[in-house]
């Protein structure tokens, strides 16, 4: 047996674990938050780069990187962190969450022709959370400061340059570069043409890493991988492979799952970005999950597990009541200007269990949908890993084997993307063709039971799709 570690570092904190290599059993694991600077005037969607390596410090307290021979790194996807020609620090990192970039996004866009054209090139649409957005408002608004950008490194690229000591060579790997919107997971290649359209100027950027390849070893011996984005250490830590997704209920809904082709999608509904292990992770996105629950339970003065139990006291279709769930407008279906709507109101519908259940199903039946987008462009989904704490909800996890029409896996609370990020290391060290094989400890699998649920599911999405085609016919036509 031997000990890897893997590094997640997000927005706000850093969490490690050691892992047994043979069965990526946790050993030992640590977090601590990101420090606030005191002496620095950062905006919203900024850091200083130094206090993720205080936070991984802190983190690492108390011997937990003792006996480690390799580390995995993963990071927040999309950051840019530009460095002038010296490698020294031109601003502060602008983050994947930085509301700037909005505008330069939409400049993007129709710079190179539209949607269509952005698929072609790099299998996406870049948005306001992409790398290349960023360059673009850089070079609109700190004209100075992008002419001094040299070369840009994401947030896990920077972590694993200064854990090798700042060596010459820069390194990412294909997953986080798939989400620079200047790398092609179709090609394998960068786009320097797409760096110049939004800076002005090439750059130097990292070489790409294959999946188990090395980015090196720190002064003191340690073997560290490739590294990657979260999103692709999730899956690696949750032993995704092809037929698997992904649907993480945060406010916001994220589901992708792993495929043996970059997908293009002329829409550019379908986000094509790569994965850790040498496949791809074909993404799409809601803009309504989890917030969907909660501002229903504030409604019925309930907490979520309130609003659980009242779900579960109705029935399957909630006595005909459906609620389209676009309190934000919507991503998918493109539906920006949409609001939420409430319908089937009848004397016997209207109580506070049925509405808690229309509640439920208008969450899941929106991430079907979502579902069935990948679906139309050839994903396989035989099982869905349901994360984040709405998907551990008892009325959750009774309805979406039914909804989403295969078995749902819902995987304890845990560090994933660390776990992931050691797993890398723990095949970087190993050398071979593929990954260990880790166990997901304490999974449960919930399944549809048999045709009835099957037959039930179908039911209450098509009184969803009814209402959502009545009310939205363009979601319809999409």
């Amino acid at each position: 047996m031997a000990i890897v570690a893997g590094i997640d570092s997000s927005t706000s904190r850093t969490r490690i674990v050691a892992c047994d290599t043979d069965t990526g059993a946790v050993l030992r694991s640590g977090k601590a938050p990101h420090p606030v600077p005191d002496d620095q005037d950062l905006r919203p969607g900024e850091a200083d780069p130094q206090v993720w390596l205080h936070s991984l410090g802190d983190a690492a307290a108390g011997g937990l990187l003792e006996g480690v021979r390799a580390i995995g790194v993963s990071a927040q996807q999309h950051g840019m962190i530009g460095l002038d020609a010296g490698g020294v620090l031109v601003r502060p990192a602008m983050l994947w969450n930085d509301p700037r970039s909005s505008g330069a996004a939409a400049k993007l866009l129709e710079a190179l022709g539209g949607p269509a054209a952005w698929t072609a090139a790099i299998g996406a649409v870049p948005g306001p959370t992409y790398t290349i957005a960023k360059l673009r408002w850089l070079a609109e608004f700190e004209p100075a400061n992008a002419r001094r950008v040299a070369e840009v490194l994401l947030p896990h690229d920077w972590l694993v340059w200064q854990l090798l000591g700042h060596p010459k060579r820069r390194t990412t790997d294909r997953g986080d570069a798939s989400g620079t919107g200047y790398w092609s997971p179709i090609t394998g290649e960068y786009r320097q043409d797409l760096v110049e359209l939004a800076l002005g100027h090439e750059l130097r950027l990292p070489d790409v890493l294959g999946p188990a390849e090395p980015a090196g070893h720190t002064p003191e011996g340690l073997l560290i991988s490739a590294g990657t984005g979260d999103n692709m250490a999730a899956a690696l830590g949750l032993g995704l492979g092809p037929g698997d997704a992904v649907v993480s209920l945060g406010s916001a809904g994220t589901i992708f799952a792993v495929h043996e082709q970059a997908v293009v999608d002329a829409t550019g509904l379908v986000s094509s970005f790569a994965d850790a292990s040498g496949r791809h992770l074909p993404m799409v996105a809601t803009l309504n999950a989890a917030q969907v629950l909660r501002s229903t339970a504030a409604m019925l003065g309930v907490d979520l597990e309130g609003l659980s139990d009242l779900a579960l006291h109705s029935s399957p279709g909630a006595y005909g009541l459906v609620l389209l769930p676009y309190l934000d407008g919507e991503r998918t279906p493109a539906l920006p200007h949409a609001a939420g709507t409430l319908t089937g109101l009848r004397v016997e519908a209207m109580t506070p269990q049925h509405l808690a259940r229309a509640a439920v199903e208008g969450m899941l039946c929106n991430i079907a949908d979502a579902l069935d987008v990948l679906r139309a462009q050839g994903v396989e989904i035989k099982r869905v890993f349901l994360l984040g704490a709405a998907g551990r909800l008892p009325a959750v996890r009774h309805a979406a084997p039914m909804l989403f029409g295969v078995p749902v896996v819902v995987p304890p609370p845990g560090a994933h993307a660390a776990r992931g990020a050691a797993r890398q290391a723990a095949w970087a060290l190993a050398g071979t063709a593929e990954p260990p094989q880790w166990e997901l400890p304490d999974a449960e699998t919930v399944e549809p039971e048999g045709e009835q649920d099957l037959a039930i599911g179908s039911a209450v999405r098509q009184q969803y799709r009814a209402a959502r085609d009545q009310i939205h016919p363009e979601a319809a036509a999409a």
